[in-house]
């Protein structure tokens, strides 16, 4: 009677580590779909967007949505060739002998990657920047300033700036 007592502690206790691990992950997955690395390294909800913080009616909202949806689908799409490569990058580096042709030729693929992206970037700010009044243009590019500070990506002060 004890043992099976015992039994039946450990199946609920397994039980209710299976569904506490299962809602955890289930969580974790549903807040990775929620999130987007902004190009300043940023997470943000999917359906949040920079240019919302600006003095905008609700038509330029809508088309400037419409015309982001695919710039970050892009975007994303290249930042995952981009980790590609570096894992490859990374496998050619641990090899015995590693092949310095190759990792130099890798090297300059994810080169050429990243600047596609910044090239991108850069366009579609300026299609962004484009279509606002001058007053809006400004702190859009503020919003833009900022961001890429506050994410961490400055360099440091030169020694003239001291």
């Amino acid at each position: 009677m004890r043992i099976n007592n015992l039994l039946k502690f450990a199946l609920v206790a397994s039980l209710v580590l299976n569904v506490t691990l299962l809602a955890t992950a289930s969580y974790h997955a549903y807040r990775q779909s929620a999130l987007w690395v902004s190009p300043f390294g940023q997470e943000m909800h999917r359906n949040q967007f920079l240019f919302e913080e600006l003095s905008l009616g609700p038509e330029q909202l809508k088309s400037l949505k419409e015309r982001t949806v695919p710039f970050r689908a892009e975007i994303d799409r290249r930042r995952k060739q981009i980790f590609a490569k570096r894992k490859e990058l990374i496998n050619l580096m641990r090899s015995e002998r590693p092949d310095s042709k190759a990792i130099v030729a890798l090297i300059s693929d994810i080169s050429e990657l990243q600047e596609q992206v910044q090239r991108r970037i850069t366009e579609h700010m300026l299609e962004v920047k484009a279509s606002l009044d001058k007053d809006n243009q400004q702190k859009f590019l503020d919003l833009i300033e900022k961001r890429m500070g506050g994410a961490g990506n400055s360099c440091p002060p030169d020694e003239h700036d001291r």
